[in-house]
């Protein structure tokens, strides 16, 4: 029997089909845009291939066959704006049914490139004060996806260091101060400083050389640590920040795994890469019919801890056996 909750309705429009319409719609070739920044060459970074692999297999579990039924076309951006603005302009020249992006860097092209065109993002740290959304629970525009984490998470990274480093009395939190999860970001931090016992100062990142005298001049005073928070700065300049850390031999705190795997001492934060396996239920009830504007912006559900060994042994540290436990990862 076929009632009313089986009548969709075209995004955008009035015009309304039953659902043997939208049962169709798996059987015929839709196209997808994928823009995924890279925090080294393209196509040819882990993080970012891992991340649009889960896509794919997300997207497979709900009867998507690249080649079948779907055809996809990547995009991968180097973490510069002027790159990634063009690649955005790119995808949507192509007219894809859905566009998918991760990170507000990547997500603020697309939206100034297309206001039609539905965007599903992963890995965005405030939807709402980034403006691409006008709220969690109703997004209202031809944006929604999955939140990076919740500002309390930044918290968690200044507790961590003290746990990892209890010598550290002195944090440098980088940061990009022209967004607002930057902002967001520092103050938390700053506000559970004081029960942990730690200092905070912030290190912008807009001038390279600014930041990397600035954590020159800190580590001189000793009993020091840094905490990297979420941006499209601190993911482009990964290699820059993992390697001031080691040559000043600070304990350092990352929001990602990627950090972690190139050298860096901890990082917890959301799974992205789960995230990109996530939204690809968005991307089909999108293909099917539904309205992102109606698709509540979700919270993370899975984080991971990853540990590396090899840095802890390099700065003489020695990681708690509880901070060992409850590591998802530890890279020795």
């Amino acid at each position: 029997m076929i009632g009313r909750r089986e009548v969709i309705t075209l995004f955008g429009g009035a015009a309304a089909w039953p659902i043997a319409a939208r049962a169709q719609q798996i059987n015929q070739m839709r196209r997808i845009g994928v823009l995924i920044g890279s925090a080294s060459v393209g196509a040819e970074d882990i993080d970012g291939r891992a991340r649009a692999d889960a896509f794919v297999q997300g997207l497979q579990q709900l009867g998507w066959t690249e080649g079948r039924n779907v055809s996809i076309d990547y995009r991968w951006g180097t973490g510069g704006a002027e790159d990634i603005r063009r690649k955005a302009e790119e995808l949507v020249a192509l007219a894809p049914d859905v566009l998918l992006t991760s990170g507000a860097a990547s997500v603020a092209p697309l939206l100034q490139a297309t206001r039609r065109i539905p965007i599903v993002f992963a890995g965005v740290v405030d939807p709402v004060g980034g403006g691409f959304v006008e709220s969690l629970a109703r997004p209202g525009g031809n944006a929604s996806g999955f939140m990076q984490f919740e500002y309390s998470l930044a918290g968690k990274w200044l507790e961590l260091l003290k746990q990892v480093a209890p010598g550290v009395t002195r944090a440098a939190v980088l940061r990009d101060a022209g967004i607002t999860a930057g902002t967001g970001q520092f103050a938390v931090i700053q506000s559970v400083a004081p029960s942990i016992g730690i200092d905070v100062r912030p290190v912008n990142m807009r001038d390279l050389g600014e930041m990397e005298r600035a954590v020159e001049g800190f580590a001189r005073s000793g009993n020091g640590g840094l905490v990297v928070t979420a941006s499209a700065l601190t993911v482009s300049h990964r290699d820059l920040i993992v390697g001031l850390a080691a040559r000043y031999r600070l304990p350092a705190v990352y929001y990602r795994r990627t950090f972690a795997a190139a050298g860096g001492l901890i990082s917890y934060g959301a799974d992205v890469v789960d995230q990109f396996r996530r939204a690809a239920g968005y991307v089909d009830r999108i293909l099917k019919g539904e309205n992102p504007a109606d698709l509540p912006v979700q919270a993370p559900t899975k984080y991971e801890l990853v540990i590396n060994l090899k840095t802890a042994k390099a700065l003489g540290l020695e990681v708690p056996p509880t901070l060992l436990a409850r590591a998802d990862e530890v890279i020795e």
